[in-house]
C-alpha cells in the first residue's frame, strides 16, 4: 500500500494502536490490515450493484415497516457463526437487512461467496457496508467484483438509504461532500449506514473515527436531517443522540449473536435489540 500523505500516514497509525489493546479473540492479522486498501481507489465509483438486484433495490417498503442490522459477523473459512439462523427471525413487517461491516475476517472469496449464499436465503434484500477487514491483504478487488460499489444510495418510497465507506477509519472529504449534497434529494425518512464508529463508551476507548474534524462534519451533515446512523467495528453497543440523530453502534454478532430491529412509522422511529 502507497501512504501517499502525512496526514494518511498518521490516520493508518491512528488505527493500528488500538490493535495493540485488543484481546486475542479479535483474531486480528497486522499484515493484513496493513495491505489493506486505499479509501480513494474504493470511491472512484458509486451506485455499482453486483450483488444487489434492480428488485432488492426498488421494492416498496410500505407506510410502515421494520428492518434488521447486525455487525461484524466475520464469516472465515466459511463459518458463519450461526448467520444462517437469522432467516428465521425474520418477521412479515421486516422489508431488508442491513450488515455494517467486517461481513468478513480476512475478504476472502470463499467468505465473501458464503455470506451471498446465507443473504439469498433471508426472503429479503441484504444490504452489505463494507468494513476494515473486508479489505485486509487489499482484498476488497474480491468485495467489487462479487458485491460492487463501497459507498452507494437505495430510495424505498419515502425512505434513503445511505452506505458510506469507513473501512480505513476515514471517510474522507469528497465522500461526505457527496452525502452532503445526496441528502438535498433524500426521501423523508433518512438511515446512513458505515462500519467505524463514531463515539465510545470511555476515554480508553480508541477504536473510532481518527480525525474529529471528520467526526465533527458528519455530525453537521446529518443534522435534523437523518432519522438514525448505524455503525460497528468496536464490538460494543453505544447509543448516542445529537443533532436530532440517533447514533446506534452495535455489538459484535460474531460472539453475541445480537441485532437490532428498527421500526418505522409516520410516528417515528423505535429499535430493539435481539439475539437469535
Amino acid at each position: 500500500m502507497v501512504i501517499k500523505s502525512l496526514r494518511s500516514r498518521i490516520l493508518l497509525l491512528a488505527a493500528l494502536v488500538p490493535l495493540l489493546f485488543l484481546p486475542l479473540a479479535c483474531n486480528v492479522d497486522l499484515v493484513g490490515l496493513i495491505a489493506s486498501g486505499e479509501l480513494d481507489v474504493r470511491l472512484e465509483s458509486s451506485n455499482v450493484f453486483t450483488f444487489l438486484t434492480d428488485s432488492d433495490r426498488n421494492h416498496s417498503l410500505g407506510g410502515e415497516y421494520s428492518f434488521i442490522v447486525l455487525s461484524d459477523t466475520h464469516i472465515e473459512d466459511g463459518n458463519a457463526h450461526g448467520l444462517e439462523g437469522l432467516k428465521d427471525a425474520i418477521k412479515p413487517d421486516d422489508k431488508f437487512v442491513v450488515i455494517t461491516g467486517d461481513i468478513t475476517q480476512n475478504g476472502r472469496r470463499r467468505d465473501i461467496e458464503k455470506f451471498i449464499e446465507i443473504a439469498r436465503t433471508l426472503g429479503i434484500p441484504c444490504y452489505p457496508v463494507v468494513g476494515n477487514h473486508d479489505i485486509y491483504f487489499n482484498n476488497w478487488p474480491i468485495w467489487r467484483d462479487f458485491i460492487g460499489s463501497t459507498r452507494y444510495r437505495i430510495d424505498h418510497d419515502t425512505t434513503s438509504l445511505f452506505v458510506l465507506d469507513s473501512a480505513n477509519a476515514s471517510f474522507g472529504s469528497a465522500q461526505l461532500d457527496w452525502l452532503r449534497d445526496e441528502l438535498r434529494s433524500a426521501k423523508s425518512h433518512v438511515f446512513v449506514f458505515t462500519h467505524t464508529n463514531l463515539f465510545v463508551e470511555t476515554p480508553v476507548d480508541i477504536q473510532q473515527i481518527a480525525d474529529t474534524r471528520e467526526r465533527a462534519r458528519i455530525l453537521s451533515i446529518l443534522r435534523d436531517r437523518a432519522d438514525a446512523m448505524f455503525m460497528g467495528h468496536v464490538h460494543q453497543r453505544i447509543i448516542r443522540k445529537a443533532g436530532g440523530v440517533e447514533y446506534i453502534t452495535i455489538e459484535d454478532f460474531r460472539e453475541n449473536s445480537t441485532y437490532c430491529r428498527v421500526h418505522v412509522s409516520d410516528r417515528g422511529i423505535s429499535w430493539e435489540f435481539e439475539k437469535l
